[in-house]
């Protein structure tokens, strides 16, 4: 209660256009106008509208979060390649068997507090169901690098068992849950991320060698 709306709003509004501006002038227009639309979409359209009013908030509102390798692959090359849409879907498709496997044991705080997660509107069967599939597809988009030649077949196939495991984890969850199963889904898939993007990293440079 320290600080009013009126001031974190005006603070918030001058990081903004500081950063649009940094953007716009030393970087490029378009990174600017892709972060500002990202800014928006996160402040506005998930965490004003959609979190509070459909337990798809976090798929659709999952777009921003997925934004990141976009403004890096614009800010560099000046355009949106079809590699930067895959590191997108990637981020995209991991986003909601991450965070349902967090809201399904902290259920009861998203209960409290009246927010409209998947595990509290149509319950933990069909929540992790749905974990499932988007690790399924999660695992099939995390290959395309390989498909279009923008990384190595070491990338494949470290890829290949990140991704089996990461829906092993999940069918075991929906065989038999438990908290702590579901908090280990929700370690591994940072985990999960994390390793993903050092080995396509590490697999970038070695391919120099």
């Amino acid at each position: 209660g320290e600080l009013t709306l009126t001031q974190t709003l005006i603070f918030s509004a001058l990081l903004c256009a500081a950063g649009g501006a940094l953007l716009f002038f030393w970087v490029n227009p378009l990174t600017m106008w892709l972060t500002l639309a990202t800014f928006v979409g996160y402040a506005v359209i998930y965490t004003v509208v959609l979190k509070p009013m459909t337990p798809q908030n976090i798929v659709i509102g999952g777009a921003s979060g997925a934004m990141p390798p976009v403004l890096g692959w614009a800010a560099m090359t000046g355009v949106v390649s079809p590699e930067a849409l895959i590191l997108f879907l990637i981020i995209f498709l991991w986003t909601p068997p991450h965070f349902w496997a967090l809201a399904l044991y902290r259920q009861e705080d998203y209960e409290k507090s009246g927010l409209p997660m998947l595990p509290v509107t149509h319950g933990r069967e069909f929540t992790i169901l749905h974990m499932l599939l988007y690790t399924w597809l999660l695992l099939a988009v995390s290959l395309l690098p390989v498909s279009i030649r923008m990384s190595g077949i070491a990338y494949g196939v470290v890829a290949l068992g990140l991704g089996l495991r990461f829906v092993y984890l999940v069918w075991q969850l929906r065989r038999e849950y438990s908290d702590a199963r579901s908090k280990g889904v929700f370690r591994y898939s940072l985990t999960y991320l994390a390793a993903l993007f050092a080995v396509l990293l590490a697999d970038h440079y070695l391919s120099w060698l």
